[in-house]
């Protein structure tokens, strides 16, 4: 038995009808920037985040970059990112000219540590950008309550978290804003590149949608310099089907991960946990391992797939390395990288198929 790490496929297979007869109808209407369909899924999406705005882009990283743009980030600025997170998160600082503030995770989490963060914060400071990696939620309380102490935004990467609640309620509106990216592998994914931001702020939301077209909000009238970041209507029409779906396959999700921690406590494999008042989305079931490198081994001659979420850190890619960043400078982060590994997960994981992962894991 061959054993994917996600079958993206799958999903598209078990909403076939509904998916080309969407396609299909974005087609026929001959309009394919911006329009209804862009309309009906910002609104289905908002309603389902509980949140007022919901504005789309092309991808995520613009919508990371896009809502800082809106918030004022710019030039000599400093955003605090978490050290252990996917690159997109710094670049997106970056791109603003900005400069990403590194601070350490919570070990059994691996999202922000809100116990750093003060120390982080200079007069420069404009946001704080928690990630909630991996489908797990960021504690959020004790961030929005130093934001809101220093005068701060907050922005929350919520690529990998859709539908996951905190304090019972679902990731969309607890900050100033969530940017979301929909890339075909996530729990609510298009059929190619898509993101949006998630907001209560209308102003936020005027100045992200003006930002995504150009700078302009009447055609040939542009009031900023802006960007070409709009999502397809295609990507729309999938994307309204799929999220009718996306708690029954988050459920699914569910199951899998509590499979996995049920018959792999005894491992010897750090596994992930989830803290009280948190509901993961489970985008991904990470874990640690000493000896990564063997266990992904074991795994790959017994036709297991899996990946390492991620094998660099930020601060120690080359795309950083002028910023001064040394080895050992952000110890945990580091560790994370040598032992992490993430196991297959999805929604069209079979009890079979991942029985076959658990016995090649303990065997």
């Amino acid at each position: 038995m061959t054993i994917p790490f996600l079958d993206i496929q799958a999903s598209y297979k078990e909403l076939k009808t509904e998916i080309d007869a969407a396609v299909q109808r974005v087609l026929d209407s001959g309009w394919y920037i911006l329009g209804g369909e862009v309309d009906a899924f910002e609104h289905d999406y908002a309603q389902y985040c509980g949140t007022s705005h919901c504005v789309s882009l092309a991808n995520g990283l613009d919508a990371l970059h896009l809502a800082l743009r809106a918030m004022g980030v710019g030039a000599g600025d400093e955003v605090i990112v978490p050290s252990n997170t996917y690159i997109a998160t710094w670049l997106a600082v970056s791109q603003c000219g900005a400069v990403p503030v590194p601070v350490e995770p919570v070990e059994a989490s691996y999202n922000l540590d809100p116990a750093q963060i003060e120390a982080a914060i200079t007069p420069r400071t404009k946001v704080i950008l928690p990630v909630h990696l991996y489908g797990q939620p960021a504690d959020l309380a004790p961030i929005l309550a130093i934001a809101k102490k220093h005068g701060l935004r907050v922005l929350e990467d919520g690529a990998q978290s859709h539908g996951a609640r905190y304090q019972g309620q679902r990731l969309g509106g607890h900050g100033d804003a969530v940017a979301w990216s929909f890339y075909p592998g996530k729990n609510l994914g298009a059929l190619g590149d898509g993101g949006a931001v998630t907001t209560n702020d209308p102003e936020l939301a005027d100045r992200i949608r003006v930002l995504r077209n150009y700078g302009s909000r009447v055609k040939y009238v542009n009031e900023v310099q802006g960007y070409n970041s709009r999502l397809d209507p295609l990507q729309a029409a999938a994307l309204c089907v799929k999220l009718k779906y996306l708690d029954a396959w988050n459920a699914r999700r569910t199951e899998v991960a509590r499979r996995y921690t049920a018959n792999l406590e005894n491992s010897g494999l750090i596994l992930p946990k989830v803290p009280e008042g948190m509901e993961a989305a489970w985008h991904l079931y990470v874990v640690r391992a000493e000896d990564r490198e063997a266990l992904q081994a074991k795994l790959t001659v017994a036709g297991v797939g899996s990946l390492i979420h991620y094998p660099i850190p930020p601060h120690l890619q080359q795309a950083y390395a002028d910023a001064g960043f040394t080895a050992g400078q952000f110890p945990l982060a580091e560790i994370m990288a040598k032992q992490v590994l993430s196991l297959p997960m999805g929604p069209h994981l079979s009890a079979e198929q991942q029985q076959a992962v658990i016995q090649a894991i303990t065997a």
